[in-house]
């Protein structure tokens, strides 16, 4: 580690594998598409941009390429981290490179939210790189070792830097992501953003921000482009500063690109943010819905959800041209036998093809986890990931705590609504809906490449779903359907067909693990099953 500065420092950037188990591992569409991954690490990119640019750098992306032995013994360092579900992969790196006797930086939101399991790393570089990864250089250049850096405030987006795109292999994936604010104005209770990176929404200047799209731009990158942000229109003014540039430059640049973001459901009153999201070409957002329980929205202190009609306002998002995925969650302490049914009524009506249903999970230090805590209810404190094939994500292990519902009721009404929602005849209506209703006017185009590869896609699709005795005949009926009603959706709903490929394996995947999980607490009782998980936690 000496000469930490030189122009010969050699670091690399890797991203744990997600399981391919993972509610968000679309392999089957990617493998459709023609590439390995849904999307590169944004976080490592970013990176990569705020250590010495002196450096060299090589992203590894577990998720792409395999961690050979050569890397490690290119490195003089290491960086790593990452979310819950990549748990695991960290601790195996960090076991690896000590192997090769490299040093290990470890970041990202599950090491900072329980940086006690990453003891093992020489240097935890927590909260925002911005604010924590100079005092970090400080220390190398000092010949420090080891250490620990925590942010005494939150960064100033106005000060962030443009991420090394240059790293990655456009070709590898479906979308390049890109951030333009962080934190969120609300306060859920089950939500660790607001803990992370608090309740202020702070963004970059729209000009910080443009010259992201430009670098991807130069770098010869065209497509769809993914805001990260919790809550992209957060800050509607800016917002809008920014739609209203992304129009002008796109338009000058020949429309290279297309959006997708994540959103609260209220954005839906505001027409004129509606508006410039259709003229900017965004063409999906992620909604977290949860639940259309008004009294369980109250309980979960999201209010901003509250006495909402959720079927109208997604119907009116459709009629700008923008698809909507959803989240919802089951398992919340006020609930009724009656939630499931209406949970699964809001999806159906509403035309949401791609529901993403979890149950409810206690992350830590968040306010749910400490109210957990307080009421004696929660099994563990920090959570450890113990077992890669069932303990993925919230669909896969969720229920961290003593349930005020009995966990069975819980469980067998999350199965009911997967089997629901995702049966072939249900989801081919929600999609038909979709296709009905959807008033796209896109501008992006894609190029020579690109388009071969659309139809090479399409053909795919055509075998793989056109042909299955499952799902052929409601393909055909919706693919007819469509082109004569409504032709310039088609394209959007031939992606959704495709995703069916991806949801319909999960969902069963998810059914066969709750129910082992129903006939584990069948076999030992309620009871039995929470005293033993609360010993588990506190051994």
């Amino acid at each position: 580690m000496e000469n930490q500065f030189s122009s010969v420092t050699r670091c690399i950037l890797i991203h744990p594998q997600f399981s391919k188990n993972s509610a968000l591992n679309y392999l089957d569409v990617c493998k459709i598409v023609g590439v390995k991954y849904f999307m590169p690490p944004l976080g490592l990119l970013t990176v990569a941009a705020l250590l010495p640019q002196n450096w060299s750098y090589k992203l590894v992306d577990l998720n792409v390429v395999p961690l050979t032995d050569d890397y490690f013994e290119w490195a003089d360092i290491v960086c790593t981290g990452g979310i819950l579900s990549q748990q695991p992969g960290i601790f195996s790196v960090i076991e690896r490179a000590h192997r090769f006797g490299k040093k290990v930086v470890i970041g990202g939101p599950d090491p900072t939210s329980q940086p006690e399991l990453y003891k093992m790393a020489d240097y935890l570089v927590l909260g925002e790189g911005e604010n924590t990864i100079p005092a970090f250089i400080r220390d190398l250049e000092n010949g420090c070792k080891t250490g620990v850096y925590r942010p005494s405030e939150l960064a100033e987006m106005t000060e962030a830097v443009v991420p090394r795109y240059d790293l990655v292999r456009f070709a590898d994936y479906l979308l390049m992501g890109i951030q333009f604010s962080r934190g969120c104005p609300y306060h859920c209770e089950f939500c660790n953003v607001i803990e992370l990176f608090g309740r202020r929404s702070r963004a970059k200047t729209v000009q910080q921000l443009m010259k992201e799209l430009q670098f991807l731009h130069q770098l010869g990158y065209r497509g769809h482009v993914f805001f990260v942000d919790d809550n992209f229109p957060a800050n509607r003014k800016h917002a809008q500063q920014l739609l209203a540039e992304i129009i002008k430059w796109s338009k000058s640049s020949k429309q290279p690109f297309y959006f997708a973001a994540n959103a609260s459901i209220n954005l839906a009153g505001d027409d004129r943010l509606l508006q410039l999201m259709k003229e900017a070409e965004f063409r999906h957002i992620s909604i977290g819905i949860e639940t259309p329980d008004d009294n369980v929205l109250k309980m979960a202190q999201k209010e901003q959800n509250m006495n909402l009609p959720i079927v109208e306002i997604i119907k009116k998002i459709f009629s700008y041209g923008i698809v909507v995925d959803a989240s919802f969650i089951l398992g919340f302490d006020n609930e009724t036998g009656q939630t499931a049914r209406m949970l699964m009524n809001c999806i159906q009506e509403s035309g949401i093809c791609m529901a993403m249903v979890g149950t409810l999970y206690a992350l830590p230090n968040t306010d749910l986890a400490r109210r957990l805590k307080r009421e004696n209810r929660l099994f563990e404190e920090s959570t450890t990931i113990r077992d890669i094939q069932t303990e993925i994500d919230q669909m896969s292990s969720g229920l961290n705590f003593i349930t005020k519902r009995a966990r069975i009721d819980i469980l067998r009404d999350y199965n009911e609504t997967l089997k629901y929602i995702y049966d072939p005849s249900n989801y081919y209506r929600r999609l038909t809906y979709l296709g009905l209703h959807l008033k796209p006017d896109y501008r992006h185009k894609p190029n020579i490449s690109k388009g071969l590869n659309m139809a090479r896609s399409f053909l795919i699709i055509c075998v793989k779903v056109g042909l299955n005795r499952t799902t052929g005949a409601l393909f055909w009926k919706l693919f007819f359907t469509i082109m004569y009603r409504n032709p310039k959706a088609i394209e959007s709903v031939l992606s959704f067909a495709a995703m069916y490929i991806h949801l319909a394996k999960h969902s069963q995947f998810i059914m066969d693990l709750t129910n082992k999980k129903i006939e584990h607490i069948e076999h030992l009782g309620e009871d039995k099953y929470n005293e033993l998980m609360l010993c588990k936690g506190n051994p």
